[in-house]
């Protein structure tokens, strides 16, 4: 497999010899791939919802979607495509998705209307995964496409921001939606910051600001597509499938901020450790 991966990777190389226009070509198709291949994991979960919708195999739609999601990440440990490190850091991303699912289900923010035998308090188990899905994405491209960070804030900030950003999503369902002021000072902490990847040997950069909207809008639109194949339902999609709420988008943007802080941090922390 990563054979496969590399040989693809080198023919879509520049070499020095392409017009303008070619090179702009290879490097976007490059950078295409590499992110589809980041993908598989949420790829693989969206056409089970899709197929388990239209499908009926005598088990339960929410249990045959928690085995296809342990089978499909025991097959990419296997062959390759997810290293131990990222399995530790997408299971945790499980446990934190499944605590966040308990907590806004018990509220009503959405609901999972099919029955399961692996359901927990409302949250069929295979909830924790679409979390996951965002982690191992993360994982996937920090590594296809060797991401680096540029003025990465100091550890304490970065924590303690992500740390608030999560919390606020339990803490709103008592106390007043914080989000607002989390946000005016991530902009502050992260003004500065940039992502660089590498496509072959050539380097460029992305604010991180913009890359997690953009990431943010992405999830928004798989979001919708979930909804609609009855993943989950939000209160006002029981009567009929609607677009999931505009507002969603920033939802997502300070979740993927989580999983970013999270992933990045891991790193920076096995990078001292063999230092």
């Amino acid at each position: 497999m990563k054979q496969l991966h590399q040989a693809i990777e080198n023919h879509f190389a520049l070499h020095g010899s392409e017009t303008k226009f070619m090179s702009f070509v290879k490097q976007f198709v490059l950078f295409g791939y590499l992110q589809a291949v980041s993908c598989i994991f949420p790829v693989l979960i969206f056409i089970s919802l899709a197929f388990s919708s239209a499908l009926h195999l005598g088990i339960p739609r929410y249990d045959l979607l928690l085995i296809v999601c342990i089978i499909a990440q025991v097959i990419m440990y296997r062959i390759g495509l997810e290293t131990r490190d990222e399995v530790l850091v997408i299971t945790l991303f499980h446990l934190l998705g499944l605590v966040m699912e308990l907590h806004k289900v018990h509220h009503g923010s959405w609901s999972y209307p099919e029955d399961a035998y692996t359901k927990i308090m409302g949250v069929p188990l295979y909830a924790g995964f679409m979390y996951a899905s965002v982690g191992s994405y993360i994982c996937q491209a920090w590594r296809n496409l060797r991401l680096d960070t540029v003025h990465w804030p100091n550890s304490i900030y970065a924590i303690a921001i992500g740390a608030a950003i999560y919390l606020n999503f339990f803490t709103n369902a008592f106390i007043a939606d914080v989000r607002l002021y989390i946000a005016l000072v991530l902009i502050v902490i992260f003004r500065k910051t940039k992502f660089s990847f590498q496509l072959h040997q050539k380097i460029y950069y992305i604010s991180a600001l913009l890359s997690f909207a953009i990431i943010g809008f992405f999830i928004w639109l798989a979001e919708n597509i979930a909804t609609f194949f009855d993943a989950w339902k939000y209160a006002y999609q029981h009567t009929g499938w609607q677009m999931v709420t505009w507002h969603k988008i920033t939802s997502w943007s300070l979740l993927v901020i989580v999983s970013i802080i999270i992933v990045g941090e891991l790193k920076r922390l096995k990078e001292k450790r063999f230092n």
